[in-house]
């Protein structure tokens, strides 16, 4: 008798208080994925030997993350689970899709939308390519803890690699950066974003809410407010669809608009990062693609050395 005589607005106020409190204990169990100290890391680059990368051996350089991934593959089937994202296929079919593929690839290659591709010696002073790596990779296991879209992660490394273009950090400042990004790209893509106190917890409270708040204004303000870019996964959707239907090789440059010339550095580059030959210490990523969501394609066999004949291009 005493719960009917509740007030409407005394009911609200109890679910409320319920709601939080249900919050607050999702978010204490959760379990932190902290970047490990980069202020004091030597800063190796690491070059594979051969393909583009400057001679050398390579280098295997140890960094000790603290915190890792624990998404199972066995936790509830979601939608993200069945293509690593809750995206669908763009409307880049029927009527308009060609016109729309058009106008996102013209939006990409727009300089403003574009990090320099040698911001790391032109601009930056005390970041290094290698610390830069050992952030995304970071980045990629927070995003797995959180359970964030594809979409979210690749804008945020859009949007780092596009303030480090314009604007020197120091070493000290660069997860700030990291998570600051994510926390926009989050609020940009997903349904319900992390709060920033997530954010400042993932980094275990190395920052304040107030830094981050004021390094989040300071990345909207270098972007100009342009956030929103295509990403690698906008074309790969596309191209994916392309390759599963049948068409022949010819098709692929068709919609893609590259040559197998054009291809040849990067493939070489992604052949070498699978096969450890880069990157060696940065893990997240192949642990990520181990999961049985993804098929497991991190550990398919893959051999040592690309067939010449796989870039010959076949109008020639």
């Amino acid at each position: 008798m005493a719960e009917n005589r509740r007030t409407p607005a005394a009911k609200k106020r109890a679910a409320d208080a319920a709601a939080d409190a249900e919050q607050e204990l999702a978010a204490a169990s959760r379990k932190r994925a902290a970047l490990g100290d980069i202020t004091n890391l030597p800063n190796p680059i690491v070059h594979a030997k051969g393909g583009g990368g400057g001679g050398g051996a390579t280098k295997k350089t140890k960094v000790k993350i603290v915190g890792e991934s624990t998404a199972a593959a066995s936790a509830p089937s979601t939608a993200a689970e069945e293509g690593g994202d809750r995206g669908i296929d763009p409307p880049t079919r029927g009527a308009y899709g060609s016109d729309i593929f058009r106008y996102l690839r013209n939006r990409e290659m727009e300089p403003k939308r574009r990090p320099l591709p040698d911001y790391m010696e032109k601009v930056q002073n005390d970041v290094s390519p290698n610390m830069r790596g050992i952030l995304v990779d970071w980045l990629v296991g927070v995003a797995e803890e959180y359970q964030l879209v594809s979409d979210t992660l690749y804008l945020s490394i859009s949007y780092i690699d596009r303030f480090l273009s314009s604007n020197a950090l120091s070493r000290q400042k660069l997860q700030l950066l990291g998570v600051s990004a994510m926390l926009i790209s989050s609020k940009y893509e997903e349904i319900a974003p992390p709060h920033v106190e997530d954010f400042c917890y993932m980094t275990d409270n190395s920052y304040t809410k107030e830094e981050v708040v004021q390094m989040e204004d300071d990345i909207l303000k270098a972007l100009d407010y342009e956030l929103g870019n295509p990403t690698i996964r906008t074309f790969l959707r596309r191209f994916s669809t392309v390759a599963q239907e049948g068409h022949k090789t010819s098709s692929l440059r068709r919609y893609s608009g590259y040559t197998v010339k054009d291809l040849k550095e990067c493939v070489q580059i992604i052949h070498d990062l699978y096969l450890g030959r880069r990157g060696g210490s940065l893990q997240a990523v192949r642990e990520k693609y181990k999961q049985h969501k993804f098929k497991r394609v991190a550990v398919m066999p893959s051999p040592p050395d690309i067939p010449a004949s796989y870039f010959k291009d076949v109008n020639e």
